[in-house]
């Protein structure tokens, strides 16, 4: 038997990880296997680019649980769109990108592909062993879900993203403590989440835990308010721009700094119909998404709010690429385990799915059906924890 990994999207604190764990399960269980590695995922596919796990990886991959990024490389590639694979020289004009992929596999005799991504990774990777199937090539695929904006459906909790949380708060204790490097100071902190904003409400909770267990000392201008945050805005909650800039003028008259945590999402719809107003050209993805970082959001919000507040001086800082590459945290190195454990084991017995803890099924972790894989889940702006959070700083 012959398997495949392969890590794509972008990043998050669990693609060492996995790669690792899933290399010591099939040390542990099926050491016969032969195990490679397609380098920059669906791109070294195409290129039929690969690394062979040797022996000296097999008992070494544990080093992998330490660190952050992928060992084996990431991009961003959609095998259903030619026409961005021929204009990147990865396919030959006419050559269906699909049909370029499964003539690598089967060259390559490869009987499992492991798949560790989000939602695009895993349902590109179920048509190509469906397209496979149709030729008669038995394919095994087995995805783990990977994002920090914890948004696949119907997965509970998505690798890397408790970590990312932690990341993002752990950046934030040094941007906020910017708030009085000027008088009247606005900070606005960008955190990732294209579609959910539950990486943003998980960043903050985090960060006001940490708030938490610190002591202050007013008397020296070392005060909990001006650390704290004053409004948590995400995708899924309309904001009423004049009745926030409002209550945010308020809080900096009375203690002279506003610290903001924005999802990268939020307000999205706004900037892009004004670039159409505009005739402006709104840049996207392969995928079709808009490019977030050529909109820049945070920027926006700060433009909104900057002159209401009559801010002195603004600063916009984003912490998605801090979050993103950090190692893996024990919370999530524990889910990791039991989901590549969990991967191998289904891989071996010929069942395929992405692995995930099934919030349809009673959260049962299992291989879930691919067609019922999908992006795009909305966080719930109802749940007590982000309600009490708001309710705590006078958002609610």
């Amino acid at each position: 038997m012959k398997i495949a990994l392969l890590t794509a999207g972008g990043f998050a604190p669990c693609l060492s990880s996995a790669v690792g764990g899933l290399i010591e399960r099939y040390t542990e269980v099926a050491p016969e296997v032969e195990i490679i590695a397609y380098r920059y995922g669906y791109q070294g596919l195409l290129a039929g680019d690969s690394l062979t796990v040797t022996g000296e990886v097999r008992a070494k991959a544990g080093l992998l649980h330490h660190f952050g990024g992928s060992p084996i490389g990431n991009s961003r590639v959609k095998l259903t769109n030619a026409a961005d694979l021929v204009e990147r020289g990865l396919v030959a004009e006419g050559v269906d990108p699909l049909q370029a992929a499964a003539d690598r596999l089967t060259a390559d005799g490869v009987d499992v592909l492991h798949t560790i991504g989000g939602d695009d990774t895993n349902t590109t990777a179920a048509d190509l062993a469906a397209f496979l199937a149709e030729q008669g090539h038995e394919l095994t695929v087995v995805g783990l879900p990977k994002t920090i904006d914890n948004d696949v459906v119907p997965i509970k909790q998505s690798l890397g993203a408790w970590t990312a949380a932690e990341q993002g708060a752990r950046f934030a204790q040094n941007i906020v403590a910017e708030h009085n490097s000027g008088s009247r100071m606005l900070i606005v902190h960008e955190v990732m989440g294209r579609n959910c904003g539950w990486l943003t409400a998980a960043t903050a909770a985090a960060y006001r835990k940490w708030l938490t267990q610190q002591e202050f000392l007013p008397e020296i201008g070392l005060s909990r308010e001006d650390w704290d945050i004053h409004g948590v805005y995400v995708p899924e909650a309309d904001l009423d721009l004049q009745a926030e800039g409002a209550r945010l003028k308020k809080i900096m008259d009375e203690i002279g700094n506003v610290n903001l945590f924005i999802s990268e999402g939020a307000g999205v719809e706004a900037i892009v119909a004004e670039l159409e107003r505009t005739g402006a050209e709104v840049p996207r993805d392969p995928f079709g998404h808009v490019k977030l970082d050529k909109i820049n959001p945070g920027a926006w919000f700060a433009e909104q709010f900057a002159e209401v507040l009559g801010a002195g001086k603004v600063l916009v800082q984003k912490s998605g690429y801090f979050s993103r590459s950090a190692a893996a945290n024990e919370e999530d190195l524990a889910l990791i385990k039991q989901m590549t454990d969990l991967a191998v084991d289904c891989a071996l017995r010929g069942e395929a799915g992405v692995i995930g803890q099934d919030e349809e099924r009673g959260d049962e972790l299992r291989a879930i059906e691919f067609p019922r894989i999908a992006g795009g889940k909305p966080f719930n702006t109802k749940a007590d924890w982000f309600t009490s959070l708001l309710s705590e700083i006078g958002q609610a």
